[in-house]
C-alpha cells in the first residue's frame, strides 16, 4: 500500500521538510534498516533519528535499501550533551555522516540543552558552521524551553526548528507561541503519547468514531492541522499506512477544541532544566 507523500512546511532559511515522517525511537540497527525501507517505500519522505538511538547505521541502510533517490529524502538527527562546544557540533555532524553513509544532513538539532553544563549556545554556534559549510541543510534545537531559546535570541540565533514533547495532554502553548513569533517550526516528539493511555481517551475515541478514522490518526490530525511538523513510530506496516494518512480530512473547530481541552499537568514529563543526554 502506497500513501501521497506528506505536504511540505517551509523553514526560515527556505528549506522545505515533510510534515510527517517516521521517528525510529527505540528501534535498534536491524529494524530501523527494515522500518525505514517500508516506510519511504510506501510515501514517507521524513526520517527522525538521533545519536542517542543509536539506530543511524540501520537508518542509512534503510535508505539505501528502499531504493528511493537520497535528495527525496529528509534526515533528521540530532547530538548528545558531550559535543556541545562550536568544534564539538563539527565532530558531532560528522560523526552522524559516517554511522549514517550520507553526504550530508538535511536537519541537525541539538537533542537537549543541558543547561547544568552551559554549552548550548556554543553548540549552537557550531551549528551555524556547519550551515554554512554546507555539510547541513537546516538547523535547529529540541526539547528547548522558553528561557534557553531566549539565550539563543539574545546572541541573535533563530533555530529553524525546536522539536518538543507535544500532544493533546501536553499542549505547550507558550512554547508554540514564542515558535510562531520567531518564525521557528514547531514539531512535536512522541506526538502519540506514552502507551497507549491517550489513545484510549473517549474524547478523541468519540471524535474517531465520527471521522471514520483510528483515535492516533486523529492525533496526529489535530497536530498537523496546526501548522505543526511530527514524526510518529511504528513499524506495523498497517500502523505506518494510517499515520501517514491523515491529511485526506479536516477535523472541525469543536473538534479541535475538545482535543485542546485534554491538556493536564503531568509531574512525570522531562524537564530540560535537569534531564538530558
Amino acid at each position: 500500500m502506497t500513501v501521497n507523500p506528506a505536504p511540505l512546511v517551509t523553514l526560515a532559511n527556505g528549506v522545505k521538510m515533510p510534515q510527517l515522517g517516521l521517528g525510529t525511537w527505540p528501534m535498534n540497527d536491524a529494524e530501523a534498516a527494515v522500518t525505514v525501507a517500508d516506510a519511504l517505500r510506501i510515501g514517507y519522505r521524513l526520517i527522525d533519528t538521533a545519536e542517542n538511538y543509536e539506530n543511524e547505521r540501520g537508518v542509512g541502510e534503510g535508505i539505501r535499501k528502499s531504493g528511493v533517490s537520497r535528495d527525496e529524502v529528509f534526515v533528521t538527527t540530532k547530538f548528545n550533551r558531550k559535543w556541545h562546544s562550536v568544534e564539538g557540533a563539527r565532530a558531532a555532524c560528522l560523526a552522524s555522516l559516517e554511522r549514517l553513509g550520507l553526504d550530508y544532513i538535511d536537519l541537525l538539532l541539538i537533542h537537549w540543552p543541558n543547561p547544568d553544563q552551559d554549552r548550548y549556545v556554543d553548540a549552537y554556534a557550531g551549528l551555524e558552521r556547519l550551515l554554512a559549510e554546507g555539510l547541513v541543510r537546516a538547523i535547529g534545537t529540541s526539547n528547548f524551553k522558553p528561557a534557553h531559546l531566549q539565550r539563543l535570541f539574545d546572541q541573535g540565533m533563530v533555530p529553524h526548528l525546536n522539536q518538543i514533547q507535544l500532544d493533546p495532554y501536553h499542549r505547550r502553548d507558550d512554547l508554540v507561541a514564542i515558535h510562531r513569533a520567531r518564525g521557528i517550526v514547531t514539531e512535536s516528539w512522541r506526538p502519540l503519547g506514552a502507551g497507549n493511555d491517550m489513545l484510549a481517551d473517549p474524547v478523541i475515541g468519540g471524535i474517531a468514531e465520527r471521522h471514520g478514522r483510528t483515535p492516533a490518526q486523529v492525533v496526529l490530525r489535530w497536530q498537523v492541522q496546526q501548522g505543526f511538523v511530527t514524526a510518529p513510530k511504528s513499524s506495523n506496516p498497517t500502523r505506518l499506512a494510517q499515520n501517514l494518512d491523515v491529511f485526506g480530512f479536516a477535523l472541525s473547530d469543536a473538534d479541535m477544541a475538545a482535543l485542546d481541552g485534554l491538556d493536564r499537568p503531568d509531574p512525570t514529563m522531562f524537564d530540560a532544566d535537569s534531564f538530558g543526554h
